[in-house]
């Protein structure tokens, strides 16, 4: 390098001299309406966000516990009813024999249509009158 004084470089001394006479502190009142400025900022953007997520955690609870509950399945699926057995002594192409009387039990037939030996027969129940014997 040479020793020849470079104009660039002494100009940017001088203009960096003339900073530090100029430079001052910025006054307190200055700082500190900055710093009120910047809290309110702060505390601004922190209320909005927590509007926003009680908002919307309050929307969500709402969707929620207005929606009907779904209907629960069972716990066991239930089978097909068992078929009812035919009896022994009757064939499928046979129709069904008269149907009891409501109050009347009758007695089984056999398939002559005779009485087994031996089988009770019901009457229906009869009336009686307190104090009559």
């Amino acid at each position: 390098m040479s020793d020849a004084p470079d104009p660039l470089r002494s100009l940017f001394q001088q203009a960096g001299q003339d900073g530090v006479r100029r430079a001052r502190p910025a006054p307190v009142a200055h700082i500190a309406e900055r710093g009120r400025h910047r809290h309110r900022r702060r505390l601004a953007v922190a209320v909005a966000g927590l509007c926003l997520a009680a908002g919307t955690g309050g929307a969500a609870a709402l969707s929620l516990l207005s929606q009907a509950p779904a209907p629960v399945p069972p716990a066991v699926v239930p089978s097909p009813a068992p078929p009812v057995p035919l009896p022994q002594d009757r064939s499928p192409s046979q129709g069904p024999t008269d149907a009891p009387v409501p109050g009347r039990t009758s007695p089984p037939a056999t398939t002559d249509g005779s009485m087994l030996p031996g089988t009770p027969t019901t009457s229906p129940p009869t009336r009686t009158t307190p104090g009559a014997a």
